[in-house]
Formats: C-alpha cells, sequence, structure tokens
C-alpha cells in the first residue's frame, strides 16, 4: 500500500507498532513501554522515539506533542495507539481510511453492528439503549457519567463531563449524548488543533496526569468523551484556559467543589430518605 503524508503521532505501550507505520512517510513514537524487549527494536528500526511517563491513557501525549510542536504543526495528523489496530478498529477499517484528509473517528468494531444497529439481523427493531452506533465508525453514549465513581479511575477535580465543559467554556452546550471514538484515536487537521491555544493543551494535561492510583485520573475518560467537541466546536473558552498560572491558581477551587460534594453526599441522601418517610 502506499505510504501517506498524513503524520502519525503514535502512543505506545509494549507494542512493535509495524502494521501502523508501514503505512506512513513519517512519525514519532511516544513509547512508554515496560517491556525491554520493545524500545530497542524500536531503535533499531530507526524509527523517531521519545521516551515518556506512562500516565495509563494517550491523550497527554497527543496534547504535549500539539503544545511542543504548536507553531510548526503538520497539515494533516493521525493520533493512534500502538495497539489500535485489532482493539480499535480493523486492519481493513484503518487502510480504507489512513490517508484521509479529513477529521475521522478511527473507531471500527463490526461485531457490534447487530446490537447498535436500529434493526438486528433477523429484522427486528432494536430498543434505543444508551449507547448506539450514529454511523459505523461514531460511536454514542448517553451522558450518564457512569464511569466516573469507578475505584480504578479516582476524580480530583471534575464529578463529570458537565462540570469539566462548563469549567472549559464560558457557554458551553452540556448534550445528552456524547459521540466520539473509544480510544480516543482519530484523524485531525492542523487548523482544528489551532482553535485553541499552546497553553490550552498544557493545561488540559494537568487534570489528567496527577498519578496512578491505582489507575489513571477519571478526567481522562472525562475528556475522551469530549475530545470532538475540543476539535471542531467555536465556542469561547474561558480566559484562565489560556494562561497557565491563570489555570493553576483555579484548580484548588475544582478540588475543593469536588470535598464538598463528597462530604454532603451522605446528607442529601439522609434528607431525601426523610423526605420519602424513610426514616424519622
Amino acid at each position: 500500500m502506499k505510504k501517506t503524508d498524513n503524520f502519525f503521532i503514535i502512543h505506545n505501550f509494549n507494542t512493535v507498532p509495524t502494521d501502523l507505520t508501514r503505512l506512513c512517510n513519517d512519525c514519532i513514537i511516544y513509547d512508554c513501554s515496560t517491556d525491554s524487549a520493545v524500545k530497542p527494536e524500536l531503535r533499531r528500526m530507526g524509527l523517531k522515539v521519545r521516551d515518556v511517563e506512562n500516565t495509563g491513557h494517550n491523550i497527554t501525549t497527543y496534547f504535549s506533542y500539539f503544545a511542543q510542536n504548536y507553531d510548526e504543526l503538520p497539515e494533516v495528523m493521525c493520533l493512534l495507539k500502538g495497539n489500535m489496530i485489532g482493539r480499535h478498529c480493523s486492519r481493513e477499517f484503518f487502510e480504507q481510511v489512513y490517508d484521509d484528509k479529513s477529521f475521522t473517528f478511527l473507531y471500527d468494531e463490526k461485531q457490534y453492528w447487530d446490537k447498535f444497529s436500529r434493526y438486528r439481523g433477523n429484522g427486528e427493531k432494536n430498543e434505543l439503549g444508551n449507547t448506539f452506533l450514529a454511523m459505523e465508525n461514531v460511536y454514542v453514549e448517553k451522558n450518564d457519567s457512569w464511569y466516573v465513581e469507578s475505584p480504578n479511575h479516582p476524580k480530583k477535580y471534575f464529578n463529570d463531563p458537565d462540570d469539566l465543559l462548563r469549567f472549559i467554556y464560558k457557554k458551553p452546550m452540556i448534550p445528552q449524548y456524547f459521540m466520539f471514538a473509544p480510544g480516543a484515536c482519530y484523524i485531525v487537521r492542523r487548523e482544528q488543533i489551532r482553535r485553541h491555544s499552546r497553553e490550552f493543551y498544557l493545561n488540559l494535561n494537568k487534570i489528567m496526569n496527577y498519578g496512578m492510583n491505582p489507575g489513571f485520573p477519571s478526567e481522562a475518560h472525562q475528556i475522551e468523551r469530549i475530545l470532538p467537541i475540543l476539535f471542531n466546536s467555536l465556542s469561547e473558552v474561558n480566559d484562565y484556559m489560556n494562561d497557565e498560572a491563570a489555570f493553576e491558581a483555579k484548580l484548588p477551587e475544582c478540588s475543593a467543589y469536588i470535598q464538598y460534594k463528597y462530604e454532603n453526599r451522605p446528607r442529601k441522601f439522609k434528607k431525601l430518605r426523610q423526605m420519602l418517610g424513610l426514616i424519622v
């Protein structure tokens, strides 16, 4: 297959992603592998490799690249995970779209088509659920923040994407459903990234990179769901999003809000039980 001029930004963990690198003329691999055999192999192949901390997810890698190369961004970038093929999309699908020049969701799981489509294979209608497909590669999920209570992904600054969107934008539209690519892999254009400042991406990384205890922060799950909004929305952001010092000064308020809601949660439930007559 021909190689694309699209620039591949690959977040890599314990993989030698030759099924990706064979398709591009240029790429950079941000590697956080713990497998001692991977790093020497990547360098033996003559690839541009940058060793990075394992934050548990790939979005901080993309945002770091945007900030570090802001003035010289490639025209079209593929945001990829080293293990994307076979996990988030099929080889067949990626080979069809890897040279696209417009915003593209890199997600394709045909095994779910019967479950998520309007009609099942037998012709019967599916009921609308909390998740479905808007297109073969566009995953849609109800904005119910089901994942934010996971003990494996603690939250420090934001309870849910609603709070996060209100923090980022001055007058956000809070959607009932999020349309995104599970795994956070996309093809994006330079002008989409430059909708926001260098500082914008550095600031967002600060709320996704405060440790693995035990897993990556809930805020990374939240940003995964709003990535298409960040890449496409024309809404005005709050001023502190473009100022690192102002942003950092604002974050303690977010932490205090999380703590307040946590401390008052039992009190609220007690009041509700009283209203229902379950306790006196």
